[in-house]
C-alpha cells in the first residue's frame, strides 16, 4: 500500500511538472504577429479619463434639451475597463501588452506622444500624420513632414468632425502629396460618437459620413491608396459599392468593434466578408484611454465563428502587410 502511495505521489510529480512546462511554454510562445492600424496617442487629461464598459451601446440611453446631455461612454458593468492615469502609465501599459500580444501600431495624434513611444519601441509604432483641414499645416510643411522619413502613413484624416466632405477642395494639395508620395491615407467615415453633435461637437454631421462621398477625391486621385475608418459604419450598401468599384480601397474595424452591440459587429463585419472583401478588413481599435482594449477588441474577431483561421489572419495581420507594404519578416 504504502508503495502504491509513493508512485501515485511520484506520478503527481511528474505530472505537475509537465503541466507546469506545458503551461509555461504556451505562455513564452510567440503569439502571431497582429497590426493595429487605428491607435490615438494622446495626454491623458485627468478631468476626461473615465472607466468604460465595452459595447455600450447595447442600451442607447434617453435624454432631451432639458435634461443632463446623454452619456457618450457608461461604466455600469461588473468589470469596466480602466483607463491609464497617467502619460507614463499609458506608455507603459500599451506598450507592455504589445510586447505580450506582439502587436505594432500604427499611431496618430500628439507628435510629442508619437515621438515618444516610437523612441520606446521603435519596432512597435508606426506613425501616422493626421490632419482634418488646411488650417492645421501648410501643404509645404506637410510635405516635408513625410519627406522626412519618420512619419509612414497620413491619418487620421476627420474632415466630418469640421462638416466637411472628404471630397472638400481645401484637402485636395494634401491627398496629392500623399498620392505623389505613394503614401497610404486613413479617412474618418461613419460613426462618431453616441449625441455627438449633442455634447460637444455641433459641427459633425452624421450624412458627411457616407462613403459615397469619398468618390470625387478618388476619382481625382486614381493612385490613392486609402483605408476607410470604422468601415463607413452604418452605411454597409454604399461601403460595399465603394469598395467593389475601387480596387485600393480598404476598410479597419475599429470604434463599432467595441462600442456597439456585438451583434451588430458581427452582422456588420460577415456582410462585408460575404460581399468578397475580406482580403480588404483592416484590424483596428481606435485605442485612446484604455489599455485592455486591444484583448477586448481582438477577442470580437478571435471568437467569430464564421471567420476561418485564414481570414482571421488576412484581418488580423496580412491585408496590413499589404496595404502599408511592409516586410513580413521584419515581424518575425
Amino acid at each position: 500500500m504504502k508503495t502504491l502511495l509513493k508512485l501515485f505521489l511520484s506520478l503527481s510529480i511528474v505530472f505537475c511538472v509537465l503541466l507546469s512546462t506545458s503551461i509555461q511554454a504556451q505562455e513564452d510562445a510567440k503569439r502571431p504577429p497582429i497590426i493595429d492600424v487605428h491607435v490615438h496617442a494622446m495626454r491623458v487629461n485627468p478631468d476626461f479619463v473615465r472607466e468604460m464598459c465595452p459595447w455600450f451601446l447595447s442600451s442607447m440611453p434617453g435624454s432631451g434639451p432639458e435634461q443632463d446631455p446623454p452619456s457618450f461612454i457608461n461604466n455600469m458593468c461588473v468589470d469596466p475597463l480602466q483607463p491609464a492615469m497617467s502619460d507614463a502609465e499609458m506608455k507603459e501599459k500599451l506598450l507592455a501588452a504589445c510586447e505580450r500580444m506582439n502587436i505594432t501600431m500604427v499611431v496618430s495624434g500628439d507628435a510629442g506622444v508619437i515621438h515618444d513611444w516610437y523612441d520606446a519601441a521603435p519596432d512597435r509604432v508606426i506613425p501616422s500624420l493626421g490632419i482634418s483641414n488646411a488650417n492645421q499645416m501648410s501643404v509645404e510643411a506637410f510635405r516635408d513632414s513625410l519627406e522626412s522619413g519618420f512619419y509612414k502613413v497620413m491619418g487620421e484624416v476627420a474632415p466630418q468632425y469640421q462638416g466637411m466632405s472628404p471630397s472638400d477642395m481645401t484637402l485636395d494639395a494634401y491627398f496629392a502629396v500623399a498620392e505623389e508620395l505613394g503614401i497610404p491615407v486613413g479617412i474618418h467615415m461613419g460613426t462618431g460618437g453616441n449625441g455627438m453633435i449633442n455634447i460637444n461637437n455641433p459641427a459633425y454631421r452624421a450624412s458627411l459620413g457616407q462613403p459615397f462621398l469619398l468618390e470625387d477625391m478618388l476619382a481625382r486621385h486614381p493612385k490613392l491608396k486609402i483605408w476607410v475608418m470604422h468601415a463607413g459604419y452604418p452605411m454597409i450598401d454604399q461601403m460595399i459599392a465603394l469598395m467593389g468599384a475601387n480596387a485600393y480601397v480598404y476598410v479597419d474595424l475599429a470604434g463599432f468593434i467595441w462600442s456597439y452591440p456585438k451583434e451588430e459587429i458581427h452582422m456588420y463585419l460577415k456582410r462585408l466578408v460575404q460581399a468578397g472583401f475580406g482580403k480588404r478588413i483592416l484590424y483596428g481599435t481606435d485605442f485612446m484611454m484604455w489599455p485592455r482594449l486591444l484583448e477586448t477588441s481582438i477577442g470580437v474577431i478571435e471568437n467569430a465563428n464564421y471567420l476561418s483561421e485564414d481570414q482571421k489572419r488576412d484581418i488580423f495581420f496580412n491585408n496590413a502587410v499589404r496595404f502599408f507594404n511592409l516586410d513580413p519578416a521584419d515581424f518575425e
